[in-house]
């Protein structure tokens, strides 16, 4: 008995890790509802972790000349202020942020040619230490 209370423990303590993240992918889902229903289709790829405050997290996506796409950022810590912003691979900026920085973010890209580019997430403010956070995108 004793031993697979010892097994089952540190699996109890990480499951807190795991609830923030998928509270945050369902506020990111919650952001990209407005764009479903404007006709984009959602992508089933989605990125999330944990950041400290000014931390900075890089997520590669393949774009494509033509098409629209709207990323969204979640994160369910209270009164959290997270950014997003799109590169091209040159280091260019090239979306548009259709949100304030805050809880829920979405941009805005159009690419001018099919590549590699990287959705940056930075945590600005937060009052927990680690703020869990996670990224989708729809593209039209």
């Amino acid at each position: 008995m004793r031993k697979s209370l010892f097994l089952i423990l540190p699996l109890l303590a990480l499951s807190p890790v795991f609830a923030y993240v998928d509270d945050a992918l369902a506020f990111a889902y919650e952001a990209a509802a407005s764009s479903v229903k404007q006709g984009f289709s959602l992508r089933e790829d989605a990125w999330g972790g944990d950041l400290g405050v000014k931390d900075k997290q890089a997520i590669q996506a393949q774009l494509f000349k033509g098409n629209n796409y709207i990323f969204c950022l979640g994160t369910s810590a209270k009164k959290a202020v997270l950014s997003l912003a799109i590169y091209d691979s040159a280091g260019q900026l090239v979306s548009v942020e259709t949100s304030r920085p805050g809880f829920l973010v979405t941009a805005k890209v159009t690419p001018k040619k099919t590549g590699t580019y990287y959705a940056i997430v930075t945590v600005h403010k937060s009052l927990v230490e680690r703020t869990g956070w996670a990224l989708v995108y729809a593209y039209k």
